[in-house]
């Protein structure tokens, strides 16, 4: 006869992920130690998988972040001086709008 399936409860496997994204062992790694398959463990990270549990232990993972971050702020920069170019524009237009419809005496 076949073996019979393990079930697991959804607090097991939401904390099986959360152990999952805590370490830096490869999910099959962590599939021989837990016993469990390792096409369940990436089932359950697509599942459960939150980005807040995520260690930024990498090297390059936290370069990778900080260049992102410095491309954010630039366009962020662009965008506000942008913005102020636009409302000074818009000033300009108010002024020749209020000058050019007084009445002529």
């Amino acid at each position: 006869m076949g073996e019979q399936r393990q079930r697991y409860n959804e607090e097991f496997k939401k904390q099986t992920v959360r152990f999952i994204q805590e370490q830096t062992k490869t999910v099959a790694d962590l599939a021989e130690e837990l016993n469990i398959p390792r096409g369940t463990l990436h089932q359950w990270m697509g599942q459960y998988r939150e980005l807040k549990y995520e260690p930024a232990a990498s090297g390059d993972r936290v370069r990778e972040l900080e260049a992102k971050l410095s491309e954010l702020n630039r366009q962020l920069h662009e965008k506000e001086q942008k913005l102020s170019d636009v409302e000074e524009e818009l000033a300009i237009v108010k002024k020749a709008v209020h000058i050019f419809s007084k009445p002529k005496n």
